[in-house]
């Protein structure tokens, strides 16, 4: 399977998110699942790619030419899909990708979880997304979700194309 993780580039952001990170890369790779991702050498995106790269895992960077030129691409990519950006580089995530994980990220990683759900919604396909809520990162956006649908403004249930997982054995059991 091609797991797409979405997460944050940034480097200053809770330690813990970073073990937690390292553990969903190497378990990826244990369990023969590709890593589809920015391809970007820093922050969570470098996590997951070492982490799944040392178990014997295979990495897919979706790299904008922006991203290449400034020469932010990690070593542990495997197959690089380049793009022209952020638009490409969804869809090219979405075209290359079986399941969508979405590791504490800021507005980028909204913008393709919800990018990927919005596609669902009408019919684009039926891949799911998961929001990996690592120490409660996303409780505040599940609230919101709740939110919506309670003032109806999202048709049908959210968590039909939206699911959330505490662990990995809950990402395992979803998958």
């Amino acid at each position: 399977m091609k797991i797409c993780v979405f997460c944050s580039a940034n480097e200053q952001i809770d330690s813990e998110f970073f073990t937690l990170t390292e553990e969903l890369g190497k378990w990826a790779a244990e369990n023969g699942h590709s890593i589809v991702y920015g391809g970007v050498n820093q922050g969570l995106m470098e996590c997951v790619a070492k982490a799944s790269k040392q178990a014997g895992g295979r990495l897919i960077g979706v790299v904008p030419m922006i991203v290449e030129k400034s020469g932010r691409i990690s070593d542990y990519v495997d197959v690089e899909i380049p793009c022209d950006n952020l638009s490409d580089r969804k869809q090219l995530m979405m075209d290359q990708s079986d399941v969508f994980i979405a590791l504490p990220g800021g507005i980028g990683t909204l913008d393709e979880v919800f990018t990927v759900a919005a596609s669902a919604t009408i019919g684009y396909h039926q891949k799911l997304v998961i929001l990996y809520n690592m120490k409660g990162f996303w409780d505040s956006l599940i609230a919101l979700l709740d939110d919506l649908q309670a003032k109806g403004m999202i048709r049908g249930d959210w968590r039909q194309y939206i699911k959330t997982a505490d662990s990995i054995e809950e990402i395992s059991r979803l998958l």
